[in-house]
């Protein structure tokens, strides 16, 4: 799969180039599910953590990286699918919510890691703002991760 690739060929050089560290670590699981919650600075962020980590994470990803047209688009979407992301609708519109909810069990019921941000989309001056209520304690409790 596309993201081992890409684990290899852009974490390996973050890891020299920027020496990110996680705080916390000792508390993600060798294996079987758990839920990586994060606050949300850049785009880059969903490039670090995975790279300091020995297990895939699974992200959900704003929908619009799967659905905007021409061939930004299309490379984007290809890149998103191919390293295993998975779309959310923000919009607010009726059973989105629930939809994220779903992908989120779906991932944590394969013992994988699910990685999200709370917030709902990036914080530009670094505070940590209100996350989407709801939703992550929801996937936490079906799941029991």
């Amino acid at each position: 799969m596309l993201y081992g690739t890409m684990k290899v060929a852009i974490g390996g050089p973050l890891k020299v180039a920027f020496r990110p560290w996680v705080e916390g670590l000792e508390n993600i699981p060798a294996d079987g599910p758990a839920i990586l919650a994060s606050n949300h600075l850049s785009f880059s962020d969903s490039f670090f953590l995975p790279a300091v980590l020995d297990r895939k994470v699974t992200f959900i990803a704003k929908a619009e990286y799967f659905t905007t047209p021409g061939v930004k688009g299309r490379l984007t979407a290809a890149f998103f699918k191919g390293v295993g992301q998975l779309p959310v609708d923000r919009s607010g519109a009726r059973g989105a919510g629930e939809a994220a909810i779903r992908s989120g069990l779906d991932v944590l019921e394969r013992g994988e890691l699910f990685g999200i941000y709370p917030e709902g989309t990036r914080s530009p001056d670094g505070r940590l703002y209100r996350g989407k209520p709801g939703g992550l304690a929801r996937v936490a409790l079906a799941s029991g991760a």
